[in-house]
């Protein structure tokens, strides 16, 4: 071998470095995206917190320091607002993670007939256009005129609900609605119900074990980490829970303020007051509230988690 040729041998990419670079160039839209619409959003937010940029009023640019979160202490509307979105985390949460459970488990069951039918029936909702889905409920949930309040009547209830105008039955209202795009949980958690070896039910039954039996010391134990995977993202969605209140009272908290969801009055202080410095302020403070919270989550699943692939 000359080393003229051995010298071009050397100059070429390896195989392995011509597939990073080929790697490398499919990520770089994703790559720019991120950095233009992310993280340079992020950093400028973090920026704007600290000084007094408001549009709605001309006033020169100041760094202001921690004044803007010293503003957000002595602001009630903050924890009343942060109170809304935790109280209605506490009842849809559950519903949320229970609800595409026991239907995936319905749909696994080898008794019923037709189960790919159903799938594609609970999935569907999934893709309708959000706005459009919220509008139909509120129809749906509407005192007068709705099926809901109709089918109640027809079964004898004299003085149904006024869903989305009492803010006693809103968040029952709010969770019904949330119910219409569970298609994607109920795929996930049957995703997680076909990985579930059969070996151990079939080993469960001839040792006289029965549905619940099985159920509690198989499914529960295996389905720990699709569990815990919607219950993260369940966390960070409710957290930033704003389209449907956005939808129904056009923002305003109808009724009685009880929709004046955390990320509504960020909302509000970023588009309706035009206070950027306060309402990047307001994001922050969403964001590492969030990050907190699934901290812990992470920190916990060490002791409830089961992995099968662990010791």
């Amino acid at each position: 071998m000359t080393t003229l040729s051995l010298r071009g041998r050397l100059r070429q990419p390896s195989l392995a470095r011509r597939e990073a670079l080929w790697g490398y160039a499919f990520l770089l839209p994703w790559i720019v995206g991120f950095l233009a619409f992310t993280l340079i959003p992020m950093v400028a937010t973090l920026g704007f917190s600290f000084t007094n940029i408001n549009l709605a009023q001309e006033q020169p640019l100041q760094f202001v320091g921690l004044r803007n979160y010293e503003r957000l202490l002595d602001d009630k509307q903050v924890w009343a607002s942060l109170a809304i979105t935790l109280k209605y985390a506490l009842l849809s949460l559950p519903v949320g993670i229970v609800v595409p459970l026991a239907v995936a488990l319905l749909l696994n069951s080898r008794s019923l007939r037709g189960t790919s039918i159903f799938r594609v029936m609970f999935f569907l909702p999934y893709v309708v256009p959000f706005v459009a889905g919220v509008l139909i409920w509120n129809g749906m949930l509407n005192a007068e005129t709705g099926w809901l309040n109709g089918a109640l009547r027809f079964i004898g209830v004299e003085n149904p609900p006024n869903w989305v105008n009492d803010p006693t039955y809103i968040y029952p209202a709010l969770v019904l609605i949330g119910l219409w795009g569970i298609g994607a949980g109920i795929i996930i958690n049957l995703a997680g119900l076909a990985g579930i070896p059969t070996e151990l039910y079939d080993a469960a039954y001839m040792d006289g074990a029965g549905w619940w039996a099985s159920l509690r010391h198989i499914t529960l134990p295996m389905m720990t980490p699709v569990i815990f995977y919607t219950l993260t993202l369940g966390v960070v969605e409710v957290l930033q829970y704003f389209l449907v209140p956005l939808v129904l009272s056009n923002g305003n908290g109808d009724p009685g303020g009880s929709t004046l969801f955390f990320n509504l009055y960020i909302y509000k202080q970023f588009f309706t007051f035009q206070n950027m410095s306060y309402g990047a302020t307001l994001a922050w403070v969403l964001f590492i509230f969030t990050l907190a919270i699934t901290g812990i989550l992470f920190a916990s699943a060490r002791r409830w988690v089961y992995y099968a692939g662990e010791r």
